[in-house]
């Protein structure tokens, strides 16, 4: 299932468990928010907005709030002594989708659980012996 929602101006075709880099939002770390701007909900069934499908709503989980990288503006003047430099960097969000809800229903208030990855086997004893 997917779903493609609007916010910060944007539109991102999102899927659950994708990790996206928005806009800043106004909410903390580890926080649930809810993107109620659904254009289209697709699926089995597919669900177009006229501009919004009503009733839908995509739960997220912010991750942590990062800078972009630096932006120069420099604008010189020929022959008239005459510079400006300024740098920006964008602020943005990290956020995880948890689930596309329909039908009125609402994201729930806590992430859900996320499940432990084993970490990788490492190099056998037996393979580094053989090349020798």
């Amino acid at each position: 299932m997917f779903a493609v929602i609007k916010t910060g101006g944007k539109q991102y075709r999102v899927a659950a468990e994708d990790v996206l880099r928005v806009d800043r939002l106004e909410a903390a770390p580890r926080a649930v928010v809810e993107f109620g701007e659904v254009l289209v909900v697709g699926g089995e069934q597919t669900l177009l907005g006229t501009p919004t499908v009503a009733g839908a709503t995509v739960g997220a989980e912010v991750l942590e709030h990062v800078r972009g990288e630096k932006v120069i503006a420099f604008k010189k003047r020929r022959r008239k002594n005459s510079r400006r430099k300024r740098g920006h960097r964008q602020q943005f969000s990290l956020v995880r989708i948890t689930e596309i809800l329909t039908e009125g229903r609402k994201p729930s208030p806590t992430p859900p659980p996320r499940p432990r990855r084993e970490p990788a086997p490492g190099p056998e004893a037996g393979a580094t012996e053989a090349q020798t």
